[in-house]
């Protein structure tokens, strides 16, 4: 999850600043932004088959596989609000556009969060992997709360950036480390 993270402040940041002159001069780098998040779309797929594969004996994956699904239909969703820009004339028209899609991306994050939280419990092993996971989990949907409860949300984004890249990195990077060397083990 955290690749789609840079893909998004790479590209969809960097257009907030000036939206039409940004697109009008780098159409191409937006259309490999868009086509980065659609690949992030289908790595969660296989992730998810992945995942479920590795530990289809436990009570709660196909929950966990379930709500990564749920994410990843719903970042499909998402990117599907992206080409229309290409389509709109004024700043405002495409930050609206990119709001839906922020959105959108937001709700699919709430139940990755989900899915973080029962991997966590569905691995049980290594015990600091399960805590950031789960920790990680748990901030994913404290964010997107908070996203919708506080008026005033961007005044604390930076705090729930953090709250969300320490433990989300740390958790599903270990995770990934661990997986790899447990299988040439």
């Amino acid at each position: 999850m955290f690749h789609c993270h840079i893909c998004e402040f790479l590209c969809l940041r960097v257009i907030n600043k000036n939206p039409f002159k940004f697109l009008e001069s780098n159409p191409m780098l937006v259309r490999y932004g868009i086509l980065a998040f659609l690949i992030t779309v289908v790595f969660d797929v296989v992730i998810a088959w992945a995942f479920y594969e590795l530990y289809k004996n436990h009570t709660l994956t196909i929950l966990s596989t379930l709500f990564r699904m749920m994410h990843a239909s719903i970042m499909g969703v998402a990117v599907f609000a992206l080409p229309i820009i290409f389509n709109l004339k004024t700043d405002e028209s495409i930050l609206h556009q990119l709001d839906i899609f922020n959105t959108i991306w937001l709700i699919g994050l709430f139940f990755f969060g989900i899915h973080l939280i029962l991997l966590g419990k569905i691995i049980k092993r290594p015990k600091f992997i399960t805590l950031f996971l789960i920790l990680g989990g748990a901030m994913y949907i404290l964010d997107t709360t908070m996203h919708f409860l506080l008026p005033d949300y961007n005044q604390y984004a930076s705090i729930f950036l953090a709250l969300i890249a320490i433990p989300s990195i740390i958790g599903e990077m270990s995770l990934a480390i661990w997986l790899l060397i447990k299988k040439t083990q």
